[in-house]
């Protein structure tokens, strides 16, 4: 049977470090597998966050050899066998102790998103859609708030300042999931400009990359957002046919 190398990040936001450790790796394990092994046969004071182990939850992300992963959903046979393979927590939030950090951020952003507010019933007392309308904003539901999104974000990766400024990837699928909601008549246009920080994002997809759900969040959430945005206070005619009717 071989052996996992494992160095698994251990301190809190006093400070720590890598620690290494030697697991047995049977076949089929994944990350959260190895982890749990250590936790039962050689540090059972190592914190780590997990909940389903089936990639649902979104609980147990993690940096593993650099990249945010969820640990359930990333196979050991990845890795080449006999290098050490690193474990850290996600660095954008603050560090509670071992693997897992603070992600209240994220929660604190996502009570500011108003709320979903449907248009009156049609006059035999139903709502009718299209269903090309439903479609569109199905793969924002898929997201499991893993967080890999805002973690890899540099905006708030590498500005602290920015995180009461800026909703990050997460909160920008939520925003539009409700904006292209064909029943929604919230106009979320004017907190997404000025409050949210949407002009802060680049579009550099790199939220993109780590979605584990794959959703495409910054072609099909971030930049219909961005345009949306554009057309209500930058359209050149739209500008001009306020001029001209006086309407704000």
């Amino acid at each position: 049977m071989p052996t996992a190398i494992m160095r698994v990040f251990r301190g809190d936001a006093k400070g720590g470090g890598f620690q290494e450790y030697r697991v047995p790796a049977e076949e089929g394990m994944v990350v959260l597998d190895v982890i749990h092994e250590i936790q039962a046969t050689q540090a059972p004071d190592l914190a780590v966050r997990w909940n389903c182990k089936a990639g649902k939850c979104g609980s147990c992300s993690a940096e593993v050899n650099g990249k945010p992963r969820l640990m359930c959903m990333t196979r050991m046979n990845i890795f080449p066998e006999g290098e050490p393979i690193t474990v850290a927590p996600m660095r954008t939030f603050p560090l509670i102790r071992d693997l897992v950090t603070d992600v209240s951020f994220n929660f604190e952003m996502a009570k500011r998103v108003p709320a979903f507010r449907p248009r009156p019933r049609d006059p035999d007392g139903t709502y009718r859609m299209q269903q090309e309308d439903i479609d569109r904003p199905q793969e924002f539901h898929k997201c499991i708030e893993c967080f890999l999104c805002q973690n890899v974000c540099h905006v708030i990766r590498d500005h602290e300042d920015n995180k009461r400024h800026f909703a990050g990837p997460r909160l920008f699928v939520r925003y539009a999931a409700l904006e292209m909601h064909p029943l929604d008549t919230n106009d979320r246009r004017e907190l997404l400009k000025e409050k949210m920080g949407l002009g802060f994002c680049n579009i550099t997809k790199c939220c993109t990359e780590v979605c584990p759900e794959h959703i495409k969040i910054t072609d099909n959430a971030i930049i219909p957002l961005k345009e949306r945005v554009v057309d209500e206070y930058y359209d050149p005619v739209l500008w001009l046919v306020r001029k001209l009717t006086g309407r704000k």
